[in-house]
C-alpha cells in the first residue's frame, strides 16, 4: 500500500474545547499527485495542513508518510523524512541574494551550516545544485537579486525553490497565489507544472481558475469534513459543491 501512497491521513480531527476545525478527515494522496484542497473560509484547510506538517497535534486520528506513522513526529522531522510547505505569508532571507537563500537551505539539508559563512566559496556542488534548482523554476537570471527587491511572484517562486531545496516527497502550498498580479500568479503556476513528478503537490488556493488548469485531483473541505473528491471535471459538475462554494453563476 505504502508503494502507491505517499501521504494518507486517517480520521483525523482536531477540536479546540467545543470547536471542531477538522472531523474524521480520511484521505490518500498519490505519488505525484497534484491535489488541491478547497473549501468556503473557515472550512478547516489550514487546520489540516498545519497537522499534516506538525504544526498542530490532532485530537484523534493518524497521519502516514509512506508506511510509517509520523503523527507524533516534529515539524523537522517530517521535514527530514520529505514534507516540506510554504506559507502564505513570504518567509525569505530579504537581505540576501536568492542563490544565497537556496544555498543555505541546501546546506541546511546537508547538515552544512556550520561552514556556510566560512567555506560556501569552496562548497561547488552545493552551488551548482541551486544553480540547477533556480534553472528548474526560471529563476536564472535572479540568482544574484536581493530577495526584497524582487516582485512578490518572483518571491513567492524563490519561496518555493527554498521548499524544493529540501528534497521533498511532498510539497504543501498554502496560497502561493495570493496576493500576487494575475499575469504573475499565471506564471507561477505555470512553473509548478514542471516540477518533477516525484514530487506530490498538495495545495490550498482560492483562485478557481488555478485549481481548475493545475490540480488532477481536487478536494473539497465544508465544516472541517470532506464533502467530496474528484476529479476537476466531477468537481466541477457537482451540484453539492456549487451550491456551498463555486457558485452556479461561476461554473453553472
Amino acid at each position: 500500500m505504502s508503494g502507491d501512497i505517499t501521504l494518507r491521513t486517517e480520521g483525523l480531527t482536531k477540536c479546540w474545547g467545543p470547536f471542531v476545525a477538522n472531523s474524521d478527515v480520511s484521505l490518500t494522496f498519490a505519488p505525484g499527485a497534484r491535489h488541491a484542497l478547497i473549501g468556503p473560509n473557515g472550512a478547516g484547510k489550514t487546520t489540516f495542513i498545519n497537522l499534516l506538517t506538525g504544526g498542530l497535534m490532532p485530537s484523534s486520528g493518524k497521519v502516514y508518510l509512506g508506511g510509517e506513522d509520523i503523527t507524533a513526529l516534529a515539524q523537522h522531522q517530517r521535514v527530514q523524512r520529505g514534507m516540506t510547505r510554504t506559507f502564505q505569508l513570504n518567509t525569505l532571507f530579504a537581505g540576501m541574494t536568492v542563490l544565497e537563500s537556496v544555498v543555505l537551505a541546501i546546506c541546511e539539508r546537508r547538515g552544512l551550516q556550520s561552514v556556510w559563512y566560512r567555506t560556501v566559496a569552496s562548497q561547488t556542488d552545493v552551488i551548482d545544485e541551486a544553480l540547477a534548482l533556480l534553472a528548474t523554476l526560471k529563476l536564472s537570471d535572479q540568482a544574484n537579486n536581493i530577495t526584497r527587491s524582487m516582485a512578490y511572484g518572483k518571491q513567492r517562486l524563490v519561496e518555493i525553490a527554498l521548499a524544493l531545496a529540501t528534497k521533498p516527497r511532498i510539497l504543501l502550498l498554502d496560497e502561493p497565489a495570493a496576493g500576487i498580479p494575475q499575469a504573475e500568479s499565471q506564471e507561477l503556476f505555470e512553473v509548478l507544472t514542471q516540477l518533477p513528478r516525484d514530487v506530490t503537490v498538495l495545495f490550498i488556493e482560492h483562485d478557481m481558475g488555478l485549481v481548475f488548469r493545475f490540480a488532477d485531483r481536487i478536494t473539497v473541505l465544508v465544516g472541517g469534513k470532506v464533502l467530496t473528491e474528484g476529479t476537476p471535471a466531477q468537481i466541477a459538475a457537482d451540484p453539492r459543491v456549487k451550491e456551498v462554494y463555486l457558485g452556479e453563476a461561476e461554473h453553472g
